[in-house]
């Protein structure tokens, strides 16, 4: 390569996080690594090399996405031996929705040095908008496109005690909103979009609300939904009680059975394990 020895990177795999709006996100040690790399493996190489612009590097580029991941994926590895390539997607942090993954679980199989330079994500970023409890949230990525395949992914979590956090396209965002408000409840929720950008955008009601406003404006540039997680579940009844006693008692022994219906149910163990006694007894 053409770098001065002393100015070279140690080879290997670089993780690098790129803005995800306003360019003046980068930060100095992610520049260094785009500008230092032998190869950088890009999403869409005209999007990178805007970013190369701006710090004024040029470096190659080498396409790496969904559509060519698993037949350029041996290449780079093997290529790892004796070069630092440095991986970036369009926006944000690689490896949150695209095929990255792949890449850095077969260069840690073959033993080559792997290094994240942390930074922007969207997802994190629209969390931190939104005014929702984050001390526990669940990343869904793109909800399928197909109304069933939507609707069964959404019921998949309508029951985690998390704020779920999903991105999602302008012409699509009325539908996938009211798809939530049907699957999860009418849920507080926030829409936040072009974060970073000059038109920086997060808008908090509830969700069937918030399907009705963008129903017939869809809104344009990157979007994330922030929905806030269910509300506490009702007390459980004694009938309740008894009938996961009953269940868990056919395979476990009274005090394990009380403790495993106290986990579920919230109720007292102790008053749990004289129930389970009792049950054992009639």
């Amino acid at each position: 390569m053409n770098h001065p020895s002393e100015d070279r990177l140690p080879p290997g795999l670089y993780i690098v996080a790129t803005p995800i709006g306003n360019l003046s996100d980068l930060g100095t040690r992610a520049a260094e690594i785009l500008s230092k790399a032998d190869l950088i493996a890009v999403e869409d190489s005209r999007v990178t090399a805007k970013l190369l612009q701006r710090i004024g590097a040029r470096r190659p580029m080498l396409p790496y996405h969904d559509h060519n991941a698993d037949r350029v994926r041996p290449g780079l590895v093997a290529r790892l031996d004796n070069e630092a390539i440095a991986l970036v997607s369009d926006a944000g942090t690689p490896l949150i929705s695209d095929p990255g993954y792949k890449l850095v679980r077969d260069a840690r199989a073959a033993g080559h040095s792997i290094t994240t330079i942390p930074g922007p994500c969207a997802a994190i970023a629209a969390l931190t908008l939104a005014g929702l409890p984050t001390d526990r949230f669940f990343f869904l990525g793109f909800l399928p496109a197909k109304e069933k395949a939507r609707a069964e992914a959404i019921a998949e979590v309508a029951s985690v005690r998390a704020t779920l956090i999903l991105y999602e396209s302008g012409p699509r965002l009325a539908a996938t909103l009211a798809a939530l408000a049907q699957g999860l409840g009418d849920r507080e929720a926030a829409v936040a979009r072009e974060i970073s950008k000059a038109f920086e955008e997060t808008v908090t009601d509830s969700l069937a609300t918030l399907a009705a406003r963008y129903a017939d404006a869809p809104p344009k540039g990157e979007i994330v939904v922030v929905v806030a997680p269910p509300g506490e579940p009702p007390p459980s009844s004694q009938a309740d009680a008894d009938a996961l006693l009953v269940e868990a008692l056919g395979r476990l022994p009274a005090a394990k059975a009380a403790s495993e219906v106290a986990r579920a149910t919230g109720l007292p163990r102790r008053d749990l394990y004289a129930r389970a006694l009792a049950l054992k007894a009639e």
